[in-house]
Formats: structure tokens, sequence, C-alpha cells
């Protein structure tokens, strides 16, 4: 069965439109899902470890009586760790090396500041880790160890000193490779569960899970919809959307590589989108027969066929200038800027995820082990938002010391502007610090 990958160019009367339909995702809410959630949640904060020790046996198809057979100790993870082939540990120690050291360096440009003022009064800002997080990472088919280091390295690298982490084991079936990343990362608590019911039990916290202040991490519809609902009682990380690539292309790169980058992201799920864009049609035609070339050797080419079909394009641009405009509106999850001088086009980018610059720089490198984080903002959420890093498990706290001569100054301040607000008491607490005048 062949692809049908529709073409864009710039230059039709339409392409805005066409654009902007292509684009177009909205996370659809299922009300039976959200009926579903809400009732799971409920159950949780009331009955607390009955009711996630219920949903667990019940959802994941185990029969544990109690939840101390749902957690998974250090010397498990460690065991797990050992077990693994020599090439697939050190794959993962290099990787969890490289993700320590870009975070450690994200860590040292974050640093509290405070600066004193002539009359003495000292200003600033103080920057404190989270106490406890909770990650959530995928289980049943799933196998994420990605995902474990990226989330828990950085929160780590923060200073949390609490990092729980979930993970549901359909049928019991616990995935080694997980575990050994939670051991490589540092992770202080394994819990074998999922759903629902495992973010309520981290938001909520029960008998024998305390509540954490942030979840962070993956998930299927149903953790989705949980995490929107315990928003506020714990801060959670994002709303993920369907994984997106977008590559820019001058026509230099091997057409081969730049089919199987949007393959890369394709594969994830039927909703994934990829997209070219390049000012040569000739290059264009080129990529698509690669595309038709490469699809039958895919593992999961029935998954990249529907993606690429219903949400990727090979798009015609006018010059690589309006290749970058267009970027900047599309504020891709993951940008490739496939290139003879990637750097002068990555000037002229302000929304992306995280760039990708030169022929070489795959995104799968970025998934795995680059160092920068793969968790990252999609569905033009770029525009406003950031990757995963050490400022998510973070807080700032303002400092103010005022002086007894600075209060001389900034009360009459203050007092003047809480009148003009009507608020009496705000001025007074200001005036009674004020010197009698003689």
């Amino acid at each position: 069965m062949t692809i049908q990958i529709r073409k864009l160019d710039s230059l039709d009367a339409g392409f805005r439109q066409q654009l902007d339909t292509l684009l177009a995702f909205e996370a659809s809410t299922d009300d039976a899902i959200e009926s579903a959630v809400a009732k799971i949640l409920k159950d949780v904060k009331v009955r607390g470890d009955a009711a996630v020790l219920e949903y667990t046996n019940r959802f994941d198809r185990v029969s544990a009586s109690g939840m101390a057979a749902f957690d998974i100790g250090q010397d498990e993870l460690q065991a797990a760790l050992s077990s693994l082939p020599q090439a697939q540990r050190e794959a993962l120690q290099v990787a969890a090396h490289r993700i320590r050291v870009f975070h450690e360096r994200q860590k040292q440009e974050l640093g509290g500041f405070t600066y004193t003022e002539p009359d003495g009064t000292v200003l600033g800002q103080r920057i404190t880790p989270l106490d406890r997080v909770g990650i959530y990472v995928p289980g049943g088919k799933a196998t994420y160890p990605s995902s474990v280091l990226m989330n828990a390295i950085p929160a780590k690298v923060a200073g949390v000193a609490e990092i729980i982490m979930v993970v549901p084991t359909p049928d019991g079936v616990k995935n080694q490779i997980v575990l050994a990343a939670a051991a490589i990362a540092g992770v202080t608590r394994v819990i074998t569960i999922g759903g629902a019911q495992a973010v309520g039990a981290l938001a909520y916290g029960t008998e024998t899970i305390a509540a954490v202040d942030k979840i962070v991490g993956p998930g299927n519809a149903y953790v989705a919809a949980a995490k929107r609902r315990v928003f506020g009682t714990v801060g959670i990380d994002m709303i993920a959307g369907p994984s997106e690539i977008l590559v820019l292309c001058d026509g230099t790169t091997d057409p081969d590589w730049v089919a199987m980058d949007l393959f890369s992201q394709a594969e994830h799920d039927e909703l994934a989108q990829a997209i070219m864009l390049c000012p040569d049609a000739g290059y264009i035609a080129q990529v698509e027969a690669s595309i038709h070339k490469l699809l039958p050797t895919m593992a999961r080419q029935d998954t990249i066929r529907t993606s690429m079909t219903d949400r990727g394009a090979l798009v015609k641009v006018r010059d690589m200038e309006e290749a970058c405009e267009i970027a900047n509106a599309i504020a891709a999850e993951h940008l490739e800027i496939s290139a003879e001088n990637p750097q002068q086009w990555a000037d002229k980018i302000r929304h992306a995820g995280a760039m990708f610059l030169g022929r070489f720089s795959s995104e799968s490198l970025g998934d795995y082990c680059c160092g920068p984080n793969h968790v990252l903002p999609t569905s033009r959420t770029a525009r406003f938002s950031s990757p995963l890093g050490v400022y998510d498990f973070q807080k700032r706290s303002s400092i103010l010391y005022v002086s007894e001569a600075g209060a001389q100054t900034l009360g009459k301040v203050a007092a003047e502007l809480a009148y003009g607000e009507g608020l009496q008491a705000h001025a007074r607490s200001a005036e009674l610090r004020l010197k009698p005048q003689p």
C-alpha cells in the first residue's frame, strides 16, 4: 500500500488556510474518560490505599493483597541494572551522564541574587528545590527508560530530596530496563501502580504514599485527564499532545536521511505530525521517493502511513527565509535545520521546543542521549513554554530586607498607593514605620 502525503506550496492563494487546517489539533475530551477519572480521583482521595489497591488489581490484572506488594526496593533496582546486557547498560549510563552534565550546567545559570541599595535595603531572589516530586512512567506495551532519565535526573540535579516513580505493570510484568534507569537516575522509591489512581495517590497522598509537590511524565488519556484535574493541588509539567517534527531543508542532505527523520516522529502514533519545508521542488520529489522506498522496511509502517497521510506534508517554500517565518508560526516540538549553514537560519527562529542544527543532528539523538531534555512543548505551545528542566523542580522566593532608612522612603510611596486603592490598613501599616516629622 502506497502512502499519500500531501504537498503544499506557499505561493498558492489558499496556503495559509491549508497550513492552519493541517496544524489544527484539539485534544478532544472524552466524557466517559473524564467521568471515570473524576470517580477514581474522588475515591482515592476518600479511601486512600484501599482504592489504589482495588483499581490497580482490576486494571493491571494483578491480585496484590496490600500496598507493600507494589513497592520495588533499591536492591531490586540495582539487580535490574546488573541484569542488562553490557551494551544496553553502558548506553543507559552514557545517556544518563550526558543528561546530568547538561542539567548541571543549566542549574549553574539559575542562581539566586541579592543587591543592596544605598540606604541598606536588601532585595533579591532565592532559589530552592521542591521537596517531593512524582514521576509517571508508562507501562504495558510501552518501554520508556529514556523518559525515566529525562524526568528524574533534572529533579535530582535541582536538589529534590525525594523522587517517587510510579509505573504500571500489567499482569505483574516488570520491565527491567525501566527499573535499571530508575537506579541510574537516583529515584528514591518505585511503586508499581499506574493510571488515574496513581496520579490521585501522588496528588492527595494515602496511608503509604506521601503527597508530592509536582507530578511530571507522560501517560495515556486517563493519566492526562487526571493530571488536569489535580493541577492546583499539585504542580504538573504539561499536558502533552502528539509528537511533532518540522524539517527545514535547503536540499543538500541525503533525502533518505530526511525521510527517516520524518518517520522517526510519525512512528510514535497515528496523530503524530511530520512536516518538511524546502525551497527546492526537485529535492522535495527526491524525499517523496525516499518515503515510498523506505516505508515498506519499517516495522511500524502502518502507523507511519496513517500519520503522514493524515497529518504530514511536504511544503514548497519561496526560500529559506520564508521557511523560517513559517517555522515560527508552526512552533514545532522538534525543529531540524538540515542545511549547509544551519546557524544562519537558527538565528531567525523564535519558537521551537528544541532545535537540531545541521544534517548530522537527527532528532532521535536528542530523544535519547545528547543531554538536553526530550520533554518538550507540543501543539504550538513552544510559543510560550519551554522544555522540561531544572527550573521545573525549583521555585523562587523574593527576599525583602527593608532598612529603617528605606522604610521612610518606601512607606510614603506605599501609603499613597494604598489610599488610592482604598486599603487603609495597608497604608497605616506602612505609615506606622515612618519617623515623626520634627
